[in-house]
């Protein structure tokens, strides 16, 4: 039986196009270097000694410059296409990160941070449409669901192999490795993945084109990411202080519930979009189910004060997050179709980097007007807003293709 379990699970990753696999590769060289970001707060406080009012300001700027850099990605992928605007990304923010070490003063800080992920995040957009150019259609949403495990395998491996070099070397040796990581990804790509090999896949021919910002669905669609994503993100800033304020559970308990995340989505991410593939379902419907799975977790935890309730709630949340986000992209993708793609894929990237911006802050302020069980009722209520949203645009999108083509 474990024979065929693990046959099923090596099967999930056949018939990815050998681009992707480098394309996933690359991208986990540079995300897990991108080790300064989990440390960002520490460094702040403890090396450069600003007050927590002050940090806050800073992070609002990194998230200002994540907006701006996936606005930025998309404009550029639309001009001089996806490889150079990787190709770009990778190189010069990891000169900037380099440089990012040299600022002292705090709107020195604040320019350079806005700087660094203006250029950074310029590479979001542009790997989501590299996907759509490498990828066959029939396992889009398996080749973004690769990328995703890239993503959480880099993640997973920067904040450790962070900690040893800060240890060793301090925070300067932490803004080095960060840039040299950044360019050898960047040559990585250059050497590795020729752009000549893109296919393009079959698009849809539209009669009478729209603009993004004329396509109704798309903004709904958009507006319900933004929902999900401000309530998602949750898990990473007002849960980790429920967890400690509520459930006194240790900063090393916290990781380890944490950790199971990342853990889970290695072990059965790839499997279950498989599955779920195979299965006669509109690519909403499973934006839907994980969006609901969201809302579940958050119902789970204002249940009860048992503390085990706490890993059936992250069991959730990560369900949801793994049905969720690799079919809400490849909707996303679907939909650029026929139009610009780079300007597409910059605002669902925006709308994740809006949940960073106003997500945690507000998170923080509710729990600290109105307290922890009520804050949660207000997630529930956020996801089920977002799943009415999607409804909403399966709506639109049913009548949309019962509509009859008019002749140009």
């Amino acid at each position: 039986m474990l024979q065929r379990l693990f046959k099923a699970y090596i099967g999930s990753f056949s018939d990815l196009r050998r681009e992707v696999w480098l394309l996933a590769f690359i991208t986990f060289i540079n995300r897990a270097g991108t080790m300064v970001i989990p440390f960002l707060s520490l460094y702040l406080t403890k090396n450069r000694g600003f007050s927590l009012e002050e940090v806050g300001w800073i992070l609002t700027f990194f998230g200002l410059g994540s907006v701006a850099g996936s606005w930025l990605g998309g404009k550029l992928v639309d001009r001089i296409g996806h490889y150079k605007t990787m190709a770009f990304s990778l190189l010069i923010s990891g000169v900037l990160f380099i440089f990012l070490q040299f600022p002292t003063t705090f709107w020195g800080i604040c320019a350079g941070i806005f700087i660094v992920m203006l250029v950074a995040d310029t590479f979001r957009p542009a790997v989501f449409v590299a996907i759509n150019a490498y990828s066959k259609p029939q396992n889009r949403t398996r080749s973004i669901t690769l990328i995703r495990l890239a993503i959480n395998l880099g993640f997973s491996a920067g904040p450790a192999v962070g900690g040893l070099i800060i240890a060793g070397a301090g925070y300067g040796g932490l803004f080095w490795v960060d840039g040299i990581t950044c360019i050898t990804a960047g040559f990585l790509l250059l050497k590795l993945l020729h752009p000549k090999k893109a296919v393009e896949n079959p698009k849809e021919i539209l009669s009478i084109p729209k603009s993004m910002m004329k396509d109704k669905p798309y903004l709904v669609f958009i507006g319900a990411m933004i929902l999900f994503g401000f309530v998602f993100l949750q898990y990473f800033s007002t849960i980790p202080l429920y967890y400690a304020e509520v459930h006194f559970l240790s900063e090393f308990e916290i990781g380890v519930l944490l950790g199971l995340n990342g853990f889970l989505i290695f072990l059965f991410e790839m499997p279950l979009i498989k599955y779920l593939e195979a299965k006669v379902r509109s690519t909403l419907f499973h934006v839907i189910t994980g969006s609901i799975l969201v809302a579940i977790s958050f119902m789970l935890i204002n249940l009860t004060g048992w503390v085990g309730i706490l890993l059936v709630g992250m069991i959730f949340l990560t369900l949801g997050e793994m049905i969720a986000f690799p079919f809400s992209n490849s909707f996303a993708l679907k939909r650029a179709e026929g139009g610009k793609q780079g300007s597409y894929m910059a605002l669902y990237s925006i709308a994740f980097s809006i949940g960073h911006i106003f997500g945690h802050n507000s998170g923080m302020q509710m729990i600290n007007k109105f307290g922890y069980a009520t804050t949660w009722n207000v997630m529930i209520l956020l996801s089920l807003i977002a799943c009415g949203l999607l409804v909403y645009v399966m709506f639109l999108v049913k009548k949309e293709s019962e509509s009859p083509v008019l002749e140009a």
